[in-house]
């Protein structure tokens, strides 16, 4: 039986990102063992996954003493475990993992890149994400992109030499589950509850916001759109996620803005995003950087009208006026006439959602997506064999 190793900075991403994927690969032979730092997410993750699991203590920051342990304890790890195959995900479990597996003689070592953090970082930390980035590569056997352009962007600032990326089927990391974000499958008293966190009125244009409230996220330019557009007395703002105040932190009037106004509601993370979505009369997506965003496939697949930034990671999956609204990144007053235009011309709006639900069932189903990693994981586990023969 192969053995495969599963690491992620925090639970919440093998929760949420990678939901699925570690129960579909033990259904289909593979040993699994997931490797995350501890969070309130293990239980779930167990419940959903049925893998044992271990706790490395990872932080999201630069913390050098505290990642040489980190280090020492997977390199420990896959000496006692002598995995096939190490598959990382997000940038801290990425190097470390991919330096650990290189050092401990794992002869299979995936990095899942799924966006590139020092794209708005600047200076000396810039240079500094940089360097993590081309360690974590060269560390890796190969590099998995979860979007084309990322692909296309890595190899072209020589951080990877281009025969060591590839990117699985037309994108993504886990695709998206068809059952999940099917309006029709929703459950009333879901929905019920859903409804009544909002309050809205039966006139007010709900609109969605998905994510963290971070900078990164466009979520102040989204802040000063909305208040400036000429519906902020007819709609709603919803904004699901939040806030993450020890990394890339939104101003302090943000903050209050968002805080303050009555027709803004910021509401926790749930389980029950499907149900925002099927609410909503459209989805914002005004994120400054991404790789692949599982937002906008959720969206498509709930026939949910979106407007998105033109960011790469965006453009793989909206294309503007055939299956959403795109505006230029960073530009409030075009977001502000996206939010307009979309409350005036929403018949409009939904032929476009219809299009792309069309293509995300079409291209992204998560069971398809999983099919194609399992392909992937023979492929190397085959080389694996042939190279010790």
């Amino acid at each position: 039986m192969p053995k495969l190793i599963r690491i992620t900075t925090v639970p919440l991403s093998l929760k949420l990102l990678l939901r699925g994927q570690m129960k579909f690969m033990k259904s289909a032979g593979w040993e699994v063992l997931l490797v995350s730092s501890d969070g309130k997410e293990w239980d779930q993750v167990l419940k959903q996954e049925g893998c044992p699991y271990e706790v490395v203590p990872f932080t999201r920051q630069i913390t050098p003493y505290q990642d040489l342990r980190c280090l020492w304890q997977l390199y420990q790890l896959f000496k006692r475990e002598k995995p096939d195959i190490v598959h990382s995900h997000t940038p801290k479990a990425g190097l470390l993992s991919m330096i650990a597996a290189k050092l401990a003689g794992i002869p299979v070592r995936v990095h899942t890149l799924a966006g590139l953090p020092y794209q708005v970082a600047t200076g000396t930390r810039r240079r500094l994400l940089v360097w993590m980035e081309k360690i974590t590569f060269r560390s890796a056997t190969e590099v998995w992109a979860n979007a084309h352009s990322l692909r296309e962007q890595i190899v072209k600032e020589g951080l990877v030499p281009e025969e060591k990326v590839k990117v699985i089927g037309h994108g993504s990391s886990n695709g998206v589950d068809l059952e999940v974000f099917d309006r029709y499958n929703l459950k009333e008293n879901n929905l019920v509850a859903a409804t009544m966190r909002i309050v809205p009125s039966e006139s007010d244009f709900v609109m969605l916001v998905v994510g963290r409230l971070v900078k990164d996220k466009g979520i102040e330019e989204l802040i000063e759109a909305f208040l400036a557009s000429k519906i902020v007395n007819r709609s709603k703002l919803v904004l699901l996620g939040s806030f993450e105040q020890d990394l890339n932190p939104l101003s302090r009037q943000t903050i209050n803005r968002i805080n303050d106004h009555p027709r803004i509601v910021q509401l926790e993370w749930t389980d029950h995003v499907a149900c925002y979505m099927a609410i909503a009369d459209l989805l914002i997506h005004p994120s400054r950087r991404e790789g692949f965003p599982n937002v906008l496939l959720e969206a498509g697949a709930m026939c949910c009208p979106i407007i998105c930034s033109d960011i790469p990671g965006n453009l793989e999956i909206v294309t503007h006026k055939k299956t959403g609204l795109v505006y230029p990144v960073n530009n409030f007053k075009a977001l502000k006439e996206a939010m307009e235009f979309a409350y005036v011309k929403r018949v409009e709006m939904l032929s476009f959602a219809e299009n792309l639900r069309r293509e995300v069932a079409e291209k992204f189903d998560r069971k398809q997506f999983q099919q194609r990693l399992l392909q992937e994981y023979y492929r190397l586990w085959d080389k694996e064999i042939a190279g010790n023969v």
